[in-house]
């Protein structure tokens, strides 16, 4: 469990494919990592495989993760945001975040506003009908507050204003129109939309 505080961003060494699975290895920067530690990388959440004493750290990522993220597309030097699982004394300064990415997002506007950034992204409405007007989403990761939503027949889009700290401490400052972010919606809506499915049916 994590709560889309990214605490470092890390960088990618290198990636190898493997029959469709890939293994990436990332300088974290973590001190006292453990085998088989979790550790959201980008949001996804992923096992820690291998390290050494200067935190470098190994994941294996499986097909499945690679279909629903963007961890598929980084190439050495990419930049990831990273966040190690929670603890149960820790401030939950976000939102509850599984780490289980849903599906993902396509940047289509960045416009400053004074210090900060209005960005907007597109979704399919099988992931949109998740998302609320001041709800809550995990972007590549961070926690983020919904400014709008605006509901399609073909696609959703909803609206994030980013603040200077996060633009500065986060891989969004390195997106361009027409890049790819990893979505995970609130868990709180599909538990909501799975138990009220008998009734809707009806």
């Amino acid at each position: 469990m994590f709560s889309g505080i990214i605490e470092k961003r890390g960088t990618v060494h290198s990636v190898e494919e493997e029959d469709g699975t890939v293994i990436i290895d990332i300088a974290t920067g973590y001190e006292g990592l453990e085998l088989g530690e979790s550790i959201a990388v980008n949001g996804v959440c992923l096992t820690v495989v291998k390290f050494n004493a200067k935190g470098a750290a190994t994941f294996f990522v499986s097909r499945e993760t690679i279909a629903r993220s963007n961890l598929g597309r980084l190439a050495p030097l990419s930049s990831v945001n990273l966040e190690r699982s929670v603890r149960l004394e820790t401030r939950l300064s976000g939102h509850l975040v599984q780490g289980h990415v849903d599906g993902l997002a396509t940047l289509e506007s960045i416009t400053p506003d004074a210090e900060a950034f209005k960005l907007v992204f597109a979704m399919s409405p099988a992931l949109g009908k998740y998302c609320v007007e001041k709800g809550s989403i995990a972007l590549n990761g961070i926690s983020l507050t919904l400014n709008s939503v605006e509901t399609e027949p073909a696609q959703t889009r909803i609206g994030i204003t980013i603040i200077p700290h996060t633009w500065a401490e986060t891989n969004l400052s390195d997106l361009a129109e027409g890049d790819e972010v990893n979505v995970e919606v609130d868990v709180i809506a599909k538990y909501v939309e799975r138990l009220c499915q008998p009734y809707l049916s009806r």
